[in-house]
């Protein structure tokens, strides 16, 4: 069963209402009309949490619009996919959605057949087709750092089995143009993935019939800039391109944040 017929609509409950009255708090035309402006979806992806978009939280927050950064489980590409869908049922009115990682292939499959969402922004992030895998297009090109090799694999229970990423290379696969402490607090805090969402097939793209746009991190260890731009072009993605490393959306808040903002418009 697909991640989109398994969306738990909870449209009507508490969190909507909240979100719904948010959204409706936008500025005014000068005809008096009330604007709604989307909001703002923002999703992680593995080997990491939600605290990372605080750079571009604060600049959307202050531009006066909705946002939401929920917590993507990491358990599976289908639990977490239908996740998100859940969360997206909540929300009335516009959504601009945003995926960093593998937060990517979990957007592709949550957007899917709701017409709220108006705009998908993926950010050094895994855009797949039907049938893709994570390991498939991470090694589509040469140049990832983030090989078995770069991995501690720790089991959970149900006979499952969690990655994270080794702290002598999570730098340099992860967080190039941070610090070395800034990446060494990202190292200690992040959150493992599921080591089944390396090789599970993807589901039938949002992209091919929401409007896309891509954030290009050239000096990525993790997914290689030729990745990136293969997947945003076959995407017709609006790219922009910056000199970052895979965590383009910590070191390049205000790119990152300039292009939702294009997105949203």
């Amino acid at each position: 069963m697909s991640p989109v017929s398994r969306r738990t609509v909870l449209a009507g409950t508490a969190a909507a209402a909240t979100v719904a009255a948010v959204s409706a708090a936008a500025p005014a035309t000068a005809g008096g009309t009330a604007r709604i402006k989307p909001t703002i979806v923002l999703v992680h992806g593995a080997f990491a949490d939600a605290a990372g978009w605080s750079g571009v939280l604060k600049r959307l927050i202050r531009a006066g619009y909705p946002v939401l950064a929920p917590a993507n489980p990491l358990r599976g590409v289908d639990s977490d996919s239908a996740y998100l869908a859940s969360v997206l049922a909540t929300i009335a009115g516009p959504i601009v959605l945003v995926g960093h990682s593998y937060g990517g292939v979990v957007i592709t499959n949550a957007a899917t057949g709701n017409p709220n969402v108006k705009a998908l922004v993926y950010v050094a992030a895994f855009a797949p087709d039907a049938g893709d895998t994570v390991l498939h297009l991470q090694t589509l090109h040469e140049g990832t750092k983030l090989t078995l090799d770069a991995l501690d694999f720790r089991p959970y229970p149900g006979d499952h089995i969690d990655g994270y990423v080794k702290r002598d290379v999570f730098r340099e696969v992860f967080a190039g143009d941070l610090s070395r402490e800034e990446a060494d607090l990202l190292w200690a805090t992040q959150r493992p993935g599921d080591g089944s969402t390396l090789q599970t097939a993807s589901g039938e793209p949002g992209w091919k019939t929401i409007p896309s746009y891509y954030l290009v991190a050239r000096n990525d260890n993790l997914i290689p800039a030729a990745a990136q731009r293969f997947m945003a072009a076959r995407a017709k993605a609006r790219t922009v391109e910056v000199s970052a490393s895979h965590v383009a959306h910590i070191s390049q808040p205000r790119v990152l944040a300039d292009l939702i903002e294009k997105a949203a418009r």
